[in-house]
């Protein structure tokens, strides 16, 4: 039970030490959230109290799920800009179908989510490179910002790309209304100037610095406060600045997900790669939140509890969440030492939920605008792609093609272009794996590449070693390899595969291996094979290559050139000092 139910193996040492660091944590966690919620539910399309929603059964049923002890899930930029993109095809914002659609989504990726940790899939997610995941990211982020600068504008721009957003945006320009430019650019300004001056100016004037740093929180709650009451104030409502409007007051009402079979099927795509996505998000920021605190996280576990979030959220009238890392962060450094942090922070919602939404009437949406712009704005790393460039020259083909086509076609183009590139470039590199001819270190029984070292070789002897797994994109060029250097040297009679670094064979491989031993001994040749791991040999012995070998399995690549060629291996061993000289 404690595997599948978490909450059962932290609760029984929770103490009231405990509980003192969780609640303050909560309240941090709930200042900030409360302004992320109604902005994210802007950037997706949706009803600024739907982001509340998504803010509340989620956390509470990561609860009770979650392996990880600082992880808060929640709705994210990512996943919201991922929602508006396959929503806002199937129905048009504002209405009950779009909002429908959205809680369908959901639903969908977090019954997804909860198949793959029944069935232990976690390992799907390692499809998504880190390369394609940083430059989706950067994609997004800049999709983000540049489709939040309608509302920092004042103008009705639209478009599903870069390209759309900035020409619509061109287009409307002269449209520009003043007022919700002044508010936008000072809540941007305010927000990126909060994240590193308002602590510093606390601490001189003699705040406690737990408390400055409480207080350095309140950033985007401040922006939400003061342009709130300046609309209100100035009545700049009636000079064209777009407000949030009237929100309505109350705790979600349990809602059930369209059981339309055509619309699950339009969406279904949207669903997995949201789940993919969001659980590679998630696993990363609890794998690195837990590792500075020595704990673990269950990325089988994590999977079943970000499943069961989505499905909250879905049942509570929200759209998809997962684990925020800028939240999560917070919540870590605030101190929070359970999950109970984010029980403690859903009731802090549910309480604004009942009693703050009337004072949100005249919150401007370019104050929400402009929380997003800098909320992602740490998201671009266009730095990323001169360090993959200067690594990986296949690596930086796979973010900049999925950066590239993401910001042209739109996030799930971004994402699946991304996924197939990288897997074509793995495929393309293995099936031309490293190799090195190798000889004999003098005064050892060491072998090395004899391109990079002064070593011994036997003129009869062609000893190669693969430093990759044998499977069918390589198999041929195996075969390719050994019968070009026999053909080019007549005077070889052993052929000799070192395998240290083979961890697997195939059955297309195999049948390489098969056909490789055939043709050599039609040829005169024999083959040998030296330093086999236990796993593979296993797999061997259960083929029929071992009883055809025309040669030996060696265990050490020395006994093999002992027994081959005796006289090489007593010349290189002349002069061989002591183990015990250095």
């Amino acid at each position: 039970m404690k595997r599948f139910f978490p909450i059962l193996e932290w609760s029984k040492d929770y103490s009231r030490q405990t509980l003192g660091q969780d609640l303050v944590a909560a309240v941090i966690v709930t200042i900030m959230l409360i302004p992320q919620s109604l902005a994210y539910a802007l950037l997706a399309g949706l009803p600024p109290e739907v982001g509340l929603y998504a803010s509340i059964a989620p956390l509470l049923i990561y609860a009770i799920f979650g392996s990880s002890r600082a992880l808060a899930v929640g709705p994210v930029a990512v996943a919201s800009l991922m929602t508006a993109a396959a929503v806002g095809d199937l129905a048009a914002q504002g209405t009950p179908e779009y909002l429908g659609a959205a809680i369908a989504l959901a639903f969908l990726s977090g019954l997804m989510l909860l198949l793959m940790g029944f069935l232990r899939l976690g390992f799907m997610a390692n499809f998504l490179s880190h390369p394609v995941i940083s430059g989706f990211i950067t994609a997004s982020g800049i999709l983000i910002a540049a489709a939040q600068l309608k509302h920092i504008f004042g103008v009705n721009a639209s478009g599903h790309n870069l390209y759309q957003l900035v020409i619509s945006l061109w287009q409307h320009a002269s449209g520009i209304n003043l007022p919700t430019l002044v508010i936008g650019v000072f809540t941007a300004s305010f927000l990126f100037w909060a994240r590193k001056g308002i602590k510093p100016l606390l601490l001189k004037r003699g705040v406690q610095p737990k408390l400055a740093d409480i207080l350095a929180k309140t950033g985007p709650v401040a922006a939400v406060a003061l342009t709130t009451l300046a609309t209100f104030a100035l009545g700049l409502d009636a000079q064209g600045v777009k407000i949030v409007g009237d929100v309505p007051s109350g705790l979600p009402v349990p809602t059930v997900p369209p059981l339309d079979f055509q619309l699950w099927l339009k969406i279904a795509t949207p669903a997995l790669l949201i789940a993919i996505i969001g659980y590679v998000e998630t696993i990363s920021v609890a794998s690195t939140l837990a590792a500075k605190r020595r704990q673990r996280v269950d990325p089988d576990q994590e999977l079943i509890a970000l499943g069961a979030a989505n499905v909250g959220s879905a049942v509570s009238g929200g759209f998809p969440v997962t684990g925020g890392f800028s939240r999560s962060v917070v919540n870590f450094d605030a101190g929070a030492q359970t999950p109970a942090a984010g029980a403690y922070t859903a009731m802090g919602i549910a309480l604004a939920t009942l009693f703050l939404t009337p004072a949100l009437f005249y919150l401007p949406k370019a104050t929400l605008a402009g929380t997003i712009i800098v909320a992602v704005l740490s998201l671009i790393d266009l730095g990323a792609l001169k360090r993959t460039w200067r690594y990986s020259k296949s690596d930086f083909a796979a973010m900049a093609a999925t950066i590239l086509v993401t910001l042209g076609f739109g996030v799930e183009m971004g994402v699946i272009s991304g996924v197939s590139l990288s897997i074509f470039l793995h495929l393309y590199r293995t099936s031309k794996p490293h190799y090195a001819i190798i000889g004999q270190v003098p005064g050892t029984e060491h072998f090395r590449n004899i391109k990079r070292h002064e070593v011994l070789v036997s003129p009869g002897i062609f000893s190669i070693r693969i430093d990759e797994s044998l499977y069918f994109p390589n198999a041929r060029f195996l075969e390719d390899t050994i019968y070009s250097a026999v053909a080019n040297h007549p005077e070889i009679k052993h052929v000799i595969l070192v395998a240290p670094a083979i961890n697997f064979i195939d059955a297309s491989a195999l049948e390489s291996l098969e056909a490789i031993n055939r043709r050599l001994k039609d040829a005169g040749v024999k083959l040998h094979m030296s330093e086999v791991k236990g796993p593979v040999m296993d797999r061997l012995k259960r083929s029929d290559l071992l009883d055809e070998l025309t040669g030996e399995v060696f265990l050490t690549q020395f006994d093999a050139l002992c027994k081959l060629d005796k006289a090489c291996a007593t010349k290189a061993m002349k002069g061989k000092r002591p183990a015990s000289a250095g």
